[in-house]
């Protein structure tokens, strides 16, 4: 047998690609968990269930399974018992790694049902299946087929769009995100070096602390030159950044900070070009194995308020509902061919729609249109949509107006069933200080936005529910804005 990805590693860890975790840890891990799988059953391997937030464990357990071609689920170490069903619900597992997982054992298939017509073939042979979850944000989770070819395809397009050879990761993303995954790859795949810090919080405490006291954190970060470092933040990570002038001053030395994971307000933009930081905004999502549409920095710094251009991997259409192409400055629905797309979603394999030459094209849940120059604008999601007195109102255009007026520190807008009006636009905000009233809000409003487009529901919290990337758990926040309403005297709108 060629261990190639193991073999890898062990020459990467020659080359000490690693900052911030042990790499002869992570070998020594990917060597036993290997064992314990050829010695279960070689020629047919089980399915893997891998939940760790520890890096070291998920990079180790990870390659392990990879070179046992074992199709492999990556989980959320962060999921509650409903989650947890939703995936058991269509998922038998053979092994779960992770740690504080007895509680799922139970779900485990018995060794007399393990049949080889249990297990996972519908993929071309000698391929590890790599399913990672996408639709927790929508309260559905799915996990999306990719293979190494998969994912190696976009750390190609990255790095031909880039112009790089070698991909330098400063990653404070999960790994079992895509996010965090796609940064282990890069670098792992084109000789670069992966720097992995467990917060970037305590990043932020590290730069703002006065303390001689050298803590292992601060010499890891002393022993990076930012400058030669791809870091990748979401947007409530970058406001975090920006908030303290050290902590701006740090980000922008780097030599591009990749966006992503959830829309960014303009706000948010304009402050990172006025600390000068080298932003690329990014498209994409876990179907495409992370980017296929960035915005270069330079690009960025010089006011270019786009998602960018379509990176060498992957082809975008811009079509009606109907599938017909539309022209320039046309809104309609997002589709996508790319080498680095997933195969589909797991188990059926046949959920993307099939081309004219069979090749495999995904429609995303958002709309979108192409400029003169050939740069992408998202304008929001389809499911997003909200319809209130036969107007169409996208909640990002209401978000941004609200953002505006300086007295929110966070917020989204969400539809509610209404009598009158079929939908009525609810905002769910966190107020910047105890005076904020939904008073003040509604009269800053006035002047920036429609009539229709302005809120008829205020729902003030704490915080917004968002999980790791910085996406809103809508289903979360629908109960929150709910459980409010109800909560109120009743009033006509």
């Amino acid at each position: 047998m060629n261990y190639w990805i193991l073999s890898t590693l062990t020459t990467r860890n020659h080359q000490g690609w690693l900052k911030g975790i042990d790499g002869q840890k992570i070998e020594a891990i990917a060597q036993q968990k290997f064992q314990e799988i050829s010695d279960r059953s070689p020629d047919c391997p089980g399915k893997i269930i891998l939940c760790d937030a520890d890096p070291e464990q998920f990079i180790g357990n990870f390659i392990a399974a990879v070179e046992a071609k074992c199709p492999i689920f990556l989980a959320n170490p962060h999921w509650q018992a409903q989650e947890w069903q939703q995936v058991f619900d269509y998922l038998q597992p053979d092994i779960i790694w992770g740690n504080d997982l007895a509680h799922l054992q139970k779900y485990l298939k018995k060794p007399a049902t393990a049949k080889k017509s249990d297990q996972f073939f519908p993929l071309p042979k000698n391929q590890a299946a790599i399913m990672i979850p996408t639709g927790g944000s929508s309260g559905k989770i799915r996990f999306t087929i990719h293979t190494w070819e998969t994912l190696t395809a976009s750390v190609s397009g990255f790095t031909e769009y880039f112009q790089v050879s070698k991909v330098n990761s400063f990653c404070v993303l999960p790994l079992y995100h895509v996010s965090g995954l796609m940064q282990f790859i890069r670098s792992f795949t084109t000789g670069g070096t992966l720097a992995i810090f467990p917060s970037y919080k305590e990043i932020l405490n590290v730069l703002n602390s006065e303390s001689r006291e050298v803590i292992p954190c601060q010499k890891y970060l002393q022993e990076i030159n930012p400058e030669n470092f791809f870091i990748s933040l979401v947007p409530t990570q970058l406001s975090r950044f920006l908030e303290q002038a050290i902590a701006a001053d740090w980000l922008s030395q780097f030599a591009t900070v990749l966006l992503g994971g959830a829309p960014p307000w303009p706000e948010l933009l304009e402050k990172a070009r006025e600390y000068h930081v080298k932003l690329a905004p990014t498209y994409g999502m876990t179907e495409t194995a992370s980017q296929i549409v960035t915005l270069k920095p330079s690009a960025f710094l010089a006011g270019n308020q786009t998602c960018g251009q379509v990176l060498p991997h992957a082809q975008v259409r811009i079509c009606n509902e109907d599938g017909q192409p539309l022209g320039v400055n046309q809104i309609g629905l997002i589709k996508i061919r790319a080498k680095s797309l997933a195969l589909g979603y797991y188990p059926d394999m046949a959920s993307f729609s099939l081309c004219e030459d069979n090749s495999p094209e995904f429609t995303a849940d958002d709309l979108g249109f192409f400029d003169a120059d050939g740069d992408i604008n998202i304008v929001g999601r389809r499911s997003d949509k909200i319809i209130t007195g036969g107007e169409n109102v996208f909640p990002a255009e209401v978000e941004a107006a609200i953002r505006t007026t300086g007295l929110v520190a966070d917020v989204c807008a969400i539809a509610l069933p209404d009598p009158d009006w079929g939908q009525a636009i609810a905002a769910v905000y966190v107020p910047n200080h105890l005076t904020v009233s939904p008073e003040s809000l509604k009269i800053e409003l006035v002047d920036r936005l429609a009539k229709y487009k302005q809120p008829k529901h205020w729902v003030p919290v704490t915080e917004l529910p968002r999980n790791a990337q910085g996406k809103i758990n809508r289903v979360s926040l629908y109960q929150i804005a709910q459980a409010w309403r109800l909560s109120q005297p009743q009033t006509t709108n």
